[in-house]
């Protein structure tokens, strides 16, 4: 009855939020809440200007005042159609429970949060619901096996057309693409994330993703399913193949068991493979700029050599397997420096990414970790010091994923495994990259420093993550208000009131509820735990091609000619979930469920 009446508000709340109560003032914070003893801060925004604005917290399913009224910080200017804007600090609330604010004098309301050392507690798995749910080959959310048929080679070592079983791995979206690029980064996130908090981690599903435990955590069986993915993607020591399909998947809006799209050998039957050349590659009008592989070596290498050493005690024949495959690639990225994109075909859009020194120092440093061989701990310094503080951070925009992995766990995986001064040297590194984004999230009152390109949430995630593993390193806490801020962005502080990942925080909270997914469309069932792409610039948005929304804006009253966000089906610029981004948000989860 309690959590009921919590619901009701919220439903309330959401109406007037939306413009059904006519009021001009508006209130946000992060709807999964806070740790008791962290700065906590909601805002408060209008078109006309209000002096002497207070706001009182109430229990959420009572109603009745807890502290309050409050005084309101000072006008921090304007963002997008709001001219005015105005921070509340919470920061003094710190008994557990479950709370909203009231702006004093209106009707408006928050959503509902928690206060609690356990208020992320169970995200974790809701988080890893939604990537067993983008599985290729048999999907456990479907019952069903798809792709059965990949694939047929492409510029490979091997004549074009010859079939290899590439079967397995993850979708990369709401597309059915795979790609080495993000899947690598996606496995290495996994690990990372368990390697750090492994007890935010239960075992609930099996190695299928059935719900019955099988004694492995269930974060090590999805990072498992990537890594037998990424296995057959180096079917020989001097081999390495890096997407699965093209922009012809877009052809179609099929489920994936039931996709019709043909690249040549009938519908719904064999897909492409592309091997990984290194070269400006694409089957149609369009082609990458690809220039070398050690983008995607280093990272593969950096997955592998993390499994070598997580699977070691439980899978030793596994763990050989992998550790095997991290020195081959890796030995690879070293004689072909540079990057290899993503590949188009019909369609302009790809994968940009235009870094590697970081995903080499990224390789290195754990293949050092994994055999003491301290050949690899000397080049992991040399990649470390070309890669310096050099990332997105402080850019007011980028092409699609040129600085990508958007946070650089080279730096971190190195210092975890260095002695002596060159340590600092590494953490520098991070603060320069954070001060450049503290400097330009100072430009608004949100307090958020990303670029609103496509994929502005993987930006937010990868920012928290920086703070919370430079804070590791050095204890360095003086950026923790800039964390909350890029965490509760995500999670509901941001103009149009909604949190970015699918169904968090659940009941009562506002989120995405018509992501850019075939599954989610057709059968009707949330895929909870994704994070979508996130708010573009309006710019982006007109620019892009097919993009539409299928009916009336329900947040039309929150959209600007700046920035805009959509939860539209046809919105596939903020409206995605994506593979990688929601992996990246795994780490940072985690650690709150953890209590860092």
């Amino acid at each position: 009855m309690r959590w009921a009446s919590v619901v009701t508000a919220s439903l309330l709340w959401i109406n007037g939020a939306l413009g059904g109560s006519g009021d001009d003032i508006f209130v946000r914070a992060n709807q999964v809440g806070f740790l008791p003893g962290e700065t906590k801060q909601a805002i408060a925004f209008s078109r006309l200007p209000h002096s002497n604005l207070r706001f009182e917290i109430l229990d959420a399913a009572t109603g009745k005042r807890v502290t309050g009224p409050h005084r309101c910080g000072p006008d921090l200017g304007p963002f997008g159609n709001f001219s005015h804007h105005y921070l509340l600090d919470l920061s003094s609330l710190r008994r557990p429970g479950v709370y909203r604010i009231r702006l004093v004098g209106t009707e408006s309301q928050s959503l509902p949060f928690v206060v609690s050392s356990t208020a992320y507690r169970r995200y974790p798995s809701v988080i890893l619901s939604y990537i067993r749910q983008q599985r290729c080959g048999y999907n456990p959310f479907l019952d069903e096996v798809c792709h059965p048929r990949d694939g047929r080679t492409f510029e490979g070592p091997v004549p074009d057309g010859t079939y290899i079983d590439v079967t397995g791995g993850w979708h990369d979206a709401g597309d059915y693409l795979r790609y080495l690029l993000t899947s690598s980064n996606t496995v290495a996130r996994l690990l990372l994330s368990y390697r750090l908090f492994p007890e935010v981690f239960p075992d609930s599903v099996d190695a299928l993703g059935h719900p019955y435990p099988n004694g492995i955590p269930d974060v090590l069986d999805e990072a498992r399913w990537g890594l037998e993915w990424m296995l057959k993607m180096h079917p020989a020591p001097n081999q390495l193949y890096h997407q699965v399909a093209d922009d012809r998947d877009h052809s179609g809006w099929d489920l994936p068991h039931q996709d019709n799209s043909d690249y040549g050998w009938g519908p719904g039957r064999y897909r492409v493979v592309y091997y990984a050349t290194g070269r400006p590659q694409g089957l149609g009008p369009y082609k990458s700029e690809s220039d070398g592989i050690a983008n995607l070596a280093g990272r593969y290498a950096a997955a592998m050599a993390m499994a070598a050493q997580i699977f070691a005690t439980t899978d030793p024949p596994f763990a050989e397997r992998c550790l095997r495959a991290a020195r081959e690639v890796y030995a690879m990225g070293l004689l072909q420096p540079g990057c290899q994109q993503g590949t188009p075909c019909r369609q302009p859009y790809r994968y940009y990414e235009a870094t590697w020194t970081d995903d080499m120092e990224w390789g290195a440093a754990e293949l050092f970790r994994a055999t003491g061989d301290s050949s690899y701990l000397r080049q992991a310094i040399d990649f470390a010091r070309r890669t310096g503080s050099f990332s997105w951070m402080g850019l007011d925009t980028l092409r699609h994923y040129e600085h990508y992995p958007f946070f650089n766990a080279g730096h971190f995986a190195l210092w975890e495994v260095l002695p002596g001064a060159f340590r600092d040297t590494l953490a520098t590194y991070y603060r320069q990259g954070i001060e450049a984004l503290q400097r330009r999230a100072l430009r608004n009152p949100y307090r958020v420093g990303i670029p609103f390109v496509w994929c502005s949430n993987n930006l937010a995630a990868a920012a928290v993550n920086q703070i919370l593993i430079y804070e590791r390193m050095t204890g360095d806490a003086q950026y923790r208000g800039l964390l909350a801020s890029h965490r509760d962005w995500l999670l509901g502080r941001n103009p149009w009131g909604v949190s970015q990942f699918v169904g968090i925080p659940g009941e009562g909270g506002l989120t995405p509820q018509h992501p850019h997914s075939v599954i989610a469309a057709e059968t009707g069932r949330p895929i909870v735990g994704g994070l979508v792409d996130g708010p573009v610039y309006a710019s982006i948005f007109r620019s892009l091609k097919g993009v539409r929304l299928s009916g009336p804006d329900r947040f039309e009253a929150f959209q600007s000619d700046l920035v805009v966000y959509h939860d539209d089906l046809w919105d596939y610029s903020t409206n995605e979930p994506t593979l990688d981004g929601t992996a990246e948000a795994l780490l940072f989860i985690a650690a709150m469920a953890a209590g860092e």
